[in-house]
Formats: C-alpha cells, sequence, structure tokens
C-alpha cells in the first residue's frame, strides 16, 4: 500500500485529491485499486501515514524540517482583535458576513500598509491579513468582489454606524468639536460634483479639491465625517452638522465648538436656534471691538489666569479672556519684522530722484502692502512727479502691540454646565481635530494619492479611512504609558508608526517535512512586543 497523490484542473481551478491506493497483479498484469480516499485528513496526518506506509516509524527527524511561507502577521492580528473589542465589526454589520470582513482587512490595511485597494489585494502572498479575513492563505482577493463591492455596502451603511458611533461616544449635553480640511486630488473628474477649485488649506494651489468636516467627542474620538464640494465655506457646512446631531443620532443641548472663521455671529443663531449652545473664539477685530465698547479692559488679559467677563448686552455670553507669553512674543517679532521690512523698501523707493508716473509708483507701494498687510502703520503720499514720501506711525504700532498674545473664548453655554476653565480647554482642544486631519493625509494613515473616480467611492474611501482613524485613536490612547516613558528630542524613539513596525515583525511561518505544511508558527514576541500587547489588551492565538 502506499499514498498517491492526484492533481486535477477542472474549470481552471485545481483540485488535490490524496489516495491509500494497493498494488496488485492479475493476469500477468500489475493493477492498482483504491482503498480509502483521505483527502480531508490534515497535512501533518497525511505525512504520517505516508511514512507509516513505507515502513518508517517513530517521529520525523529534526533535520527534515523546513521553513516554508512567512507572513507578516503582528500588526494586521493586533488591529483586527482591536476593531473587534471595540464594537467596529458589530457596528458595521450586526451579523459575520465575507463583505463586512473585507472592509474590516480594508481598514486595518489602512493602518498597516496605506496605499491603494489594489496594492492591498496584491499583498495576498505577504501578509496573514487576507486570511484573517476568511481568504485561503496565498490565494489573491478579487479587487472588484472583495474590495470595491464591500466600499460600496459599506457607504450604504454610514449613517448607521456614525449612529452608533454617536450612541457609544456622546451623550446630551456633552461637548462635540468641529472642524474641516481638504484633500487635492489628481486627474479628470468631469462628472463630479464634489471635486472643484477651492480655498486650499495647507495644500497644493492650483489643484481640484474635496472638504472633508470631521465631527469628534471632546477627546477627540471621531463619531461622524461628511464629504463636502471642494469650494465649500466652512461656515456653511456647520447647520448641516447640528441638525446631524440633532436630528439623526437624537442629541439634545449640545455644546457645538468650532473656530472663529466657522461660527459666525450667524452662525452662532442657528445654532442656538435647535437649543446647542457654542463655543468658538473671537476675531482680532471683534476683540477690538469690544474693547472700544468699553465691555473689556486690556488689563485684565493675564497670562497666569483666565478673567471671565459678561457681555453688557447679554447676560447669557461670557467671554474668557486668555493671554500667552510665547505667542506675544512671536506676534510682536513678526510685525517689528514686517514693518523694518517695509520701511527698507519705502526708503529706496522714496529716494529715487527721476521722475516717474504716480500712479505707476503708487501701484508698485500697493503691491508692496498687499503682500505685508501693515499699511495700517504707515501714512505714504505720492506727487505729481511721482516723488514718494512715507512715515511709520508709532503710536498705532505700540496701540496694536497691546493686543499681541490675546485671545477671547466666546461662550453662550451656562456657567452652570460649563465652567471658564472648561470652556478654554474645549476651545483648545480643536487642536486634536486638526491631528486627527494630519493623521488622515500624512505618513500614517495617507488618504492621499486618492485613486477612486466616482463621487461614492471617494466618500466610501474617505469613511474607511476615518474607521482606520477611529482604531487608531483607540490604540494611542492605549499606548499612553509607552509614549508617556519615551525620551525627548534624540533620545525620543516611539510614534505610532514604530509602534506598526514592531508589531509587523511579529510573522507567522510555515513549518515542512518534504514539502507538507505540518505546522504553521507565529514567531514568539520580544520583550518590547509583548508590552505593546499587553497595553493594547491583545494576546496572540
Amino acid at each position: 500500500m502506499y499514498l498517491e497523490t492526484i492533481k486535477s484542473k477542472r474549470n481552471g481551478k485545481i483540485y488535490v485529491s490524496h489516495l491509500v491506493r494497493e498494488t496488485f497483479r492479475e493476469d500477468g498484469k500489475i493493477k492498482h485499486r483504491t482503498l480509502s480516499n483521505v483527502s480531508k485528513l490534515p497535512a501533518a496526518q497525511l505525512l504520517a501515514l505516508k511514512n507509516s506506509l513505507k515502513g518508517k516509524k517513530g517521529d520525523f527527524n529534526l533535520e527534515d524540517l523546513r521553513h516554508g511561507r512567512s507572513y507578516e502577521f503582528g500588526a494586521s492580528y493586533v488591529f483586527m482583535e482591536l476593531a473587534k473589542d471595540l464594537g467596529l465589526d458589530k457596528m458595521i454589520f450586526s451579523q459575520k458576513s465575507q463583505w463586512r470582513e473585507d472592509v474590516l482587512a480594508m481598514i486595518v490595511g489602512r493602518i498597516v500598509y496605506q496605499g491603494s485597494k489594489l496594492s492591498l489585494t496584491n499583498m495576498f502572498n505577504d501578509t496573514y491579513l487576507w486570511a484573517l479575513a476568511g481568504h485561503e492563505l496565498g490565494v489573491r482577493p478579487d479587487v472588484e468582489t472583495h474590495c470595491y463591492k464591500p466600499m460600496d455596502e459599506l457607504l450604504e451603511r454610514k449613517d448607521k454606524i456614525e449612529r452608533k458611533l454617536s450612541k457609544k461616544h456622546l451623550e446630551d449635553g456633552c461637548m462635540v468639536l468641529y472642524d474641516m480640511t481638504n484633500t487635492w486630488l489628481e486627474g479628470k473628474y468631469d462628472d463630479s460634483d464634489l471635486v472643484a477649485f477651492g480655498k486650499a488649506k495647507g495644500g497644493k494651489i492650483g489643484y481640484k479639491q474635496i472638504a472633508i468636516g470631521l465631527l469628534t467627542d471632546k477627546k477627540g474620538c471621531p463619531v461622524g465625517v461628511e464629504i463636502f464640494k471642494g469650494s465649500t465655506s466652512d461656515q456653511t457646512t456647520v447647520l448641516g452638522e447640528v441638525k446631524k446631531l440633532s436630528k439623526k443620532y437624537g442629541l439634545k443641548n449640545l455644546i457645538f465648538t468650532g473656530d472663529r472663521g466657522m461660527l459666525t455671529p450667524k452662525r452662532i443663531d442657528e445654532v442656538n436656534e435647535i437649543d446647542y449652545s457654542t463655543i468658538t473664539a473671537l476675531t482680532h477685530a471683534q476683540i477690538k471691538k469690544l474693547h472700544e465698547s468699553g465691555n473689556i479692559q486690556m488689563e485684565l488679559f493675564d497670562s497666569r489666569s483666565i478673567v471671565e467677563v459678561m457681555d453688557d448686552n447679554d447676560k447669557s455670553i461670557r467671554y474668557m479672556l486668555c493671554k500667552n507669553e510665547n505667542t506675544m512674543r512671536d506676534e510682536n517679532a513678526t510685525r517689528r519684522a514686517l514693518v523694518a521690512k517695509i520701511e527698507k523698501e519705502l526708503t529706496q523707493k522714496s529716494s529715487v530722484k527721476q521722475k516717474r508716473k504716480p500712479l505707476k509708483v503708487a501701484a508698485s507701494i500697493g503691491r508692496l502692502f498687499e503682500r505685508c498687510k501693515v499699511e495700517k502703520f504707515f501714512e505714504w503720499d505720492v506727487d505729481d512727479n511721482g516723488k514718494l514720501t512715507w512715515s511709520l506711525n508709532e503710536e498705532k504700532v505700540k496701540q496694536e502691540e497691546k493686543f499681541d498674545g490675546c485671545y477671547i473664548i466666546r461662550t453662550d453655554a451656562p456657567k452652570e454646565t460649563l465652567s471658564k476653565i472648561d470652556a478654554v480647554l474645549g476651545y483648545r482642544g480643536l487642536q486634536k481635530v486638526e491631528q486627527a486631519f494630519k493623521n488622515l493625509k500624512t505618513v500614517s494613515l495617507e488618504l492621499r494619492p486618492i485613486y477612486h473616480k466616482t463621487d461614492e467611492r471617494l466618500k466610501s474611501h474617505i469613511f474607511l479611512s476615518a474607521l482606520a482613524y477611529y482604531i487608531q485613536w483607540h490604540a494611542t490612547q492605549r499606548l499612553a504609558p509607552l509614549f508617556e516613558e519615551d525620551g525627548k528630542h534624540k533620545d525620543k524613539r516611539w510614534t505610532f508608526q514604530h509602534v506598526v513596525e514592531r508589531l509587523k515583525s511579529i510573522r507567522i511561518t510555515e513549518n515542512l517535512i518534504d514539502g507538507v505544511v505540518v505546522k504553521t508558527e507565529v514567531s514568539q514576541p520580544d520583550e518590547e512586543q509583548q508590552k505593546i500587547l499587553d497595553l493594547l489588551g491583545v494576546k496572540l492565538k
């Protein structure tokens, strides 16, 4: 008797059968017959049976053991487990299904690998991620079936998922943070209602873009993301987001926090009409107007404490007067440098003795002040011969310096529900939303480049990336002790990206005997990797 392996190909797919057979002689001819089909036995048992039929006894020889293929395992497994521990899998869809597992694979893939969906499927021979999502190991997933179609399913459930996120992280009377950014795109989007030219925010000028609005709780945990046309003004999105919180999520008495360019007086009124309070900051012009009206005095600004002042015309409005010494020095130095630059150029222009066209000289002065924005500190004139005369109003400069480093936080939330300190901290919390955008758009999650060409796929890609940040945010919170113990400057070691790389070096490897996989083994975490696993609350299988 012997064990025979037979491979056959039908409809482009290879089938493998393992048969126990024997050889016999009949009428002088050698014939074979099948005694048993053992194809369902595990590989290790098949090997043992094969050796037994050959008359070999005992365990295999150690020198027969070989390493087969090795796959990245640690990072993919950890973040997949973390997603499940957070309940994100159930939020996406309550029942286990292949499209849900594919979505989780893409979300985790955004954290671990970034890149396009196609590049993620092409990593099937290098990562265990797709096997964790239920795919056969070493078999390439189809990008259309296992990426694009699940993305469409995900977008259809976006409202339900965000409603579950808000239920988990928000409650009546809590504070929400809202901010916007944009991201530029390349290529043609002729049929898009979203991609358009707009004011770039730190991006590439001259490129079409889309706008992204992000809602988080007061700690910066994302609960909702919305995509807008690239030319959309930030303030015009406020009412829609507030209505979503009120009507879709059913939240009451929220404190809506946005920056000074977003929560204009008109938008604040719209928010108040839905019985929501607001936190924002006053613009420079609004601070000056408040000072001129006598509502505040410059002596009240103190870098050591927060001074609270009621609005003279509306006692429900409170102003928190703050001062930052570092900002004061920076603003002062910047202004003085600009003034000195203008003085130098005006001196050169005024020293010209030849006759010039007055309009041409005036136009050049206008362009100069357009660049430097300090014209209010200068008095200048051009006569009929094109002669420039000018002077610096030092008194105006000194008056402006009084406001350096000063800022005012405005809120209409009742004092009994929001202290002055919490109001200031709430506004400063917008930095957490900016940090989310930084993570989404840079090396951490690499939102760009965007390869999708339809509006629906753009929306799904942004939403999928936001869910990846949701996992990353929670992971960062759990890893706080690691980051807090880290060194500084040249001694600093840990970043989130470095954590991912350390986890990626935990691999799963095939053990072979005679080319047969008898076991797969996960590499033993070192002390550092184990600390990361413990902090994240994940045990390797």
